[in-house]
Order: structure tokens, then C-alpha cells, then sequence
């Protein structure tokens, strides 16, 4: 099945924005990522998913080259930043220089080379570890070598090519619930299962 970008069947996911930054044959560059999403706690491994290299991808180009990255992930005020890393190339256009004449700010990351977003709502420094090419994009892991959060920043939402900020926090399931819930793992619980007997001969 090929759904396609910007099918309506495709509309319903909620992602945050990371702002991925590098550096490379492109220069330094920065684009915007819907995908990026931890992959691993311990130890700490962060999934980017950009067009792949067969694309012209100027970042997928930068992180082959240089094997790091850096993820910066959009606070709620960053809409502007984000919307201009997402809509040009940095094979075409100095999107760094850009933002930067614009007001914006990027320091060097501590671990690597690249340049990172002040003022996102998280900063990690990421190290390759792994390409993988999924349909029509290329899957870069990377592992955090440094990260930082800023507890006061909110992250910035992004759905179906539209920015919003988190609004209201629903209350979880109250005590009355979450007891019911209880006794009915409890009705439904399975048997325990015998564990498998290998039918590999042995050597």
C-alpha cells in the first residue's frame, strides 16, 4: 500500500518537531524532522527518519559523512524556526545563516561538531550508530553522548502540517477505576503457559 504524503488516512498521528542539525559537505545545516523518537532509555538511542541519500537529502548527506547529529527538539515559541528548516534544502539555501540574521541562536555542541538550537526545549548530541532505509526514508540511530532539557520550555506539537501547543492535561483514571481495572486482571488473568520445548537437534 502507498498512501502517500499528505493522505488524510495518515492524518491522525501527533508528533513533536526535531529541529536536526549537522554539519558536513553541506556546510552546517538544519532541517525539521516529524519522525525523531527514542528508541532506547539504556542506553540512550534517539531514531531521525529524513529522505534518504538517493533523494539529495542535504542532512541525510551531513550524517553520512561526519556520523553525527545533533536533535534539537522545537519548543512551543520555535514554530518560526521550525516551519523555515522544513521548507528549503540546505543544498540550496544557508538555513543556519538565515535563522541567524532572522535573531536566532545556535551554540557548538559539546560532544560534537555541529551546531545546536538555543532556547529548544531539549538539546542531544548524537553519535551513528545505525542507517537503515525504510521505503522512502532513510532511519538514522544515533547515540545520545550529551543532552540537556530545559524544564521550563514545552515541547511544540505538530499534526498534519499544522504547529500546536500542548493545551489541557487530562486527569489519569481516578482510584474507583483503576481498582475495578485491578479486579478484572485479576477475572481475566491467563494461565500460566509451559515454556517451549526446542525441537533443534542438539550437537
Amino acid at each position: 500500500m502507498d498512501l502517500g504524503y499528505g493522505n488524510l488516512k495518515a492524518s491522525k498521528f501527533v508528533t513533536n518537531v526535531g529541529l536536526i542539525t549537522t554539519h558536513g559537505p553541506n556546510g552546517e545545516n538544519i532541517m525539521s524532522a516529524e519522525w525523531t523518537y527514542y528508541v532506547s532509555y539504556s542506553p540512550a538511542y534517539i531514531a531521525v527518519l529524513t529522505g534518504g541519500n538517493e533523494n539529495g537529502k542535504a542532512t541525510a548527506q551531513n550524517i553520512s559523512a561526519t556520523k553525527m547529529f545533533g536533535v534539537n527538539i522545537a519548543a512551543s515559541d520555535q514554530n518560526v524556526i521550525a516551519s523555515i528548516a522544513g521548507n528549503s534544502t540546505g543544498r540550496e539555501v544557508d538555513k543556519i545563516g538565515l535563522l541567524t540574521e532572522l535573531g536566532f541562536e545556535f551554540y557548538k555542541g559539546k560532544k560534537i561538531e555541529c551546531p545546536m538550537v538555543k532556547g529548544a526545549a531539549t538539546n542531544a548530541e548524537c553519535a551513528l550508530l545505525e542507517t537503515k532505509v525504510l521505503g522512502d526514508h532513510t532511519m538514522f540511530v544515533g547515540e545520545v553522548v550529551e543532552i540537556s532539557s530545559d524544564g521550563s520550555k514545552q515541547p511544540l506539537v505538530y499534526q498534519f502540517g499544522s504547529f500546536h501547543e500542548l493545551g489541557w492535561q487530562m486527569e489519569k483514571p481516578d482510584g474507583g477505576m483503576l481498582a475495578k481495572i485491578e479486579q478484572l486482571k485479576e477475572k481475566y488473568a491467563k494461565s500460566p503457559q509451559p515454556p517451549e520445548i526446542s525441537t533443534a537437534p542438539k550437537q
